[in-house]
Protein backbone atom coordinates (compact mmCIF):
# COMPACT_ATOMS: atom_id res chain seq x y z
CA UNK A 1 0.00 0.00 0.00
CA UNK A 2 1.38 3.31 -1.23
CA UNK A 3 2.30 5.78 1.76
CA UNK A 4 0.31 8.54 0.57
CA UNK A 5 -3.10 6.26 0.83
CA UNK A 6 -3.01 5.66 4.11
CA UNK A 7 -5.56 6.66 6.53
CA UNK A 8 -4.34 9.16 9.39
CA UNK A 9 -6.37 9.87 12.49
CA UNK A 10 -7.77 13.11 12.58
CA UNK A 11 -6.26 15.44 15.42
CA UNK A 12 -8.90 17.33 17.60
CA UNK A 13 -9.09 20.98 16.76
CA UNK A 14 -6.34 22.91 19.17
CA UNK A 15 -8.19 24.35 22.19
CA UNK A 16 -6.25 27.82 23.43
CA UNK A 17 -7.02 26.88 27.10
CA UNK A 18 -6.21 30.11 28.39
CA UNK A 19 -8.17 31.80 26.17
CA UNK A 20 -11.44 29.71 27.02
CA UNK A 21 -10.68 30.41 31.06
CA UNK A 22 -10.38 34.08 30.24
CA UNK A 23 -13.38 34.13 28.48
CA UNK A 24 -15.36 32.25 31.46
CA UNK A 25 -14.45 33.69 34.73
CA UNK A 26 -15.46 36.93 36.49
CA UNK A 27 -13.56 39.73 36.78
CA UNK A 28 -12.31 41.83 39.97
CA UNK A 29 -12.22 45.32 39.02
CA UNK A 30 -10.18 47.94 40.68
CA UNK A 31 -9.63 51.62 40.83
CA UNK A 32 -5.71 51.81 40.72
CA UNK A 33 -2.91 53.99 39.58
CA UNK A 34 -1.40 53.36 36.08
CA UNK A 35 1.68 55.16 35.79
CA UNK A 36 2.56 57.13 32.88
CA UNK A 37 5.18 60.06 31.88
CA UNK A 38 8.93 59.77 31.68
CA UNK A 39 12.04 58.64 33.76
CA UNK A 40 11.95 60.38 36.98
CA UNK A 41 8.96 62.64 35.82
CA UNK A 42 6.03 60.28 37.29
CA UNK A 43 2.21 61.16 36.19
CA UNK A 44 -0.65 58.97 37.08
CA UNK A 45 -3.70 58.10 35.58
CA UNK A 46 -6.51 56.79 37.63
CA UNK A 47 -7.90 53.72 35.92
CA UNK A 48 -10.40 51.01 36.53
CA UNK A 49 -9.12 47.60 35.25
CA UNK A 50 -9.04 43.92 36.05
CA UNK A 51 -7.25 43.43 39.04
CA UNK A 52 -5.06 40.24 37.13
CA UNK A 53 -3.52 42.79 34.84
CA UNK A 54 -0.27 44.71 34.58
CA UNK A 55 0.34 48.11 36.34
CA UNK A 56 -0.04 49.60 32.99
CA UNK A 57 -2.00 46.97 31.37
CA UNK A 58 -5.18 47.72 29.26
CA UNK A 59 -7.76 49.49 31.56
CA UNK A 60 -11.45 49.55 31.24
CA UNK A 61 -11.89 53.12 31.88
CA UNK A 62 -10.05 56.37 32.72
CA UNK A 63 -11.52 58.17 35.82
CA UNK A 64 -9.17 60.60 36.37
CA UNK A 65 -5.44 61.65 37.00
CA UNK A 66 -2.70 62.26 39.71
CA UNK A 67 0.33 64.42 39.40
CA UNK A 68 2.57 64.22 42.44
CA UNK A 69 5.22 66.94 40.95
CA UNK A 70 2.98 70.17 41.17
CA UNK A 71 2.58 71.51 44.79
CA UNK A 72 0.12 70.88 45.62
CA UNK A 73 -0.23 67.61 43.91
CA UNK A 74 -2.73 67.74 41.28
CA UNK A 75 -5.68 65.34 41.37
CA UNK A 76 -8.78 65.35 38.69
CA UNK A 77 -11.46 62.76 39.26
CA UNK A 78 -14.61 62.13 37.38
CA UNK A 79 -16.63 61.51 40.84
CA UNK A 80 -20.27 59.87 38.87
CA UNK A 81 -17.51 57.22 37.05
CA UNK A 82 -15.74 56.60 40.17
CA UNK A 83 -19.28 56.38 41.93
CA UNK A 84 -20.33 53.91 38.94
CA UNK A 85 -17.53 51.77 39.57
CA UNK A 86 -18.04 51.58 42.92
CA UNK A 87 -22.20 50.45 42.79
CA UNK A 88 -21.06 47.69 40.80
CA UNK A 89 -18.31 46.26 42.87
CA UNK A 90 -14.95 47.94 42.53
CA UNK A 91 -12.25 48.20 44.74
CA UNK A 92 -9.99 51.04 45.52
CA UNK A 93 -6.16 50.48 45.82
CA UNK A 94 -4.69 51.83 49.14
CA UNK A 95 -3.31 54.68 47.29
CA UNK A 96 -6.42 55.66 45.50
CA UNK A 97 -8.75 55.26 48.65
CA UNK A 98 -6.79 58.11 50.42
CA UNK A 99 -6.51 59.88 47.14
CA UNK A 100 -10.51 59.98 46.91
CA UNK A 101 -10.90 60.70 50.87
CA UNK A 102 -8.80 63.69 50.71
CA UNK A 103 -10.30 65.26 47.51
CA UNK A 104 -13.78 64.90 47.95
CA UNK A 105 -16.79 65.85 45.25
CA UNK A 106 -17.61 69.27 45.36
CA UNK A 107 -21.47 70.37 45.89
CA UNK A 108 -22.01 70.67 42.42
CA UNK A 109 -23.79 74.66 41.81
CA UNK A 110 -27.21 74.65 39.56
CA UNK A 111 -26.07 75.75 36.41
CA UNK A 112 -27.58 79.55 35.45
CA UNK A 113 -29.85 79.59 33.30
CA UNK A 114 -30.31 82.53 30.42
CA UNK A 115 -32.84 84.55 32.70
CA UNK A 116 -30.97 84.00 35.94
CA UNK A 117 -28.77 87.24 35.47
CA UNK A 118 -31.65 89.72 34.14
CA UNK A 119 -33.39 88.52 37.74
CA UNK A 120 -30.17 89.20 39.77
CA UNK A 121 -29.38 92.80 38.12
CA UNK A 122 -32.98 94.03 38.53
CA UNK A 123 -33.36 93.88 42.32
CA UNK A 124 -37.54 93.55 43.53
CA UNK A 125 -38.17 95.05 47.30
CA UNK A 126 -39.00 91.69 49.55
CA UNK A 127 -41.91 94.16 50.09
CA UNK A 128 -43.64 94.31 46.91
CA UNK A 129 -43.45 90.58 46.72
CA UNK A 130 -45.03 90.12 50.15
CA UNK A 131 -48.28 92.45 49.49
CA UNK A 132 -48.59 91.06 46.10
CA UNK A 133 -50.37 87.92 47.08
CA UNK A 134 -52.26 90.07 49.47
CA UNK A 135 -53.34 92.80 47.16
CA UNK A 136 -54.87 89.42 45.01
CA UNK A 137 -56.70 88.51 47.65
CA UNK A 138 -58.38 91.49 49.05
CA UNK A 139 -59.72 92.01 45.00
CA UNK A 140 -61.03 88.71 45.07
CA UNK A 141 -64.86 89.61 44.26
CA UNK A 142 -66.89 88.68 47.46
CA UNK A 143 -69.91 86.91 45.43
CA UNK A 144 -67.67 83.98 44.31
CA UNK A 145 -66.89 83.61 48.05
CA UNK A 146 -70.99 83.52 48.78
CA UNK A 147 -71.29 80.63 45.47
CA UNK A 148 -68.76 78.80 47.26
CA UNK A 149 -70.13 78.50 51.10
CA UNK A 150 -74.02 78.00 49.21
Amino acid sequence: MPLDRRRRPEKPPKINRALDFERNRIAVVMIRLARFGARKQPYYRIVAIEKDRARNGRSIEVVGTYNPRTNPATVDLKYDRIAYWRSVGAQFSDIVEKLVAKNPAKPVEAPLTPASPVKAAVEVPAAAVVEAPAAAVAEAPVESEAAVQA
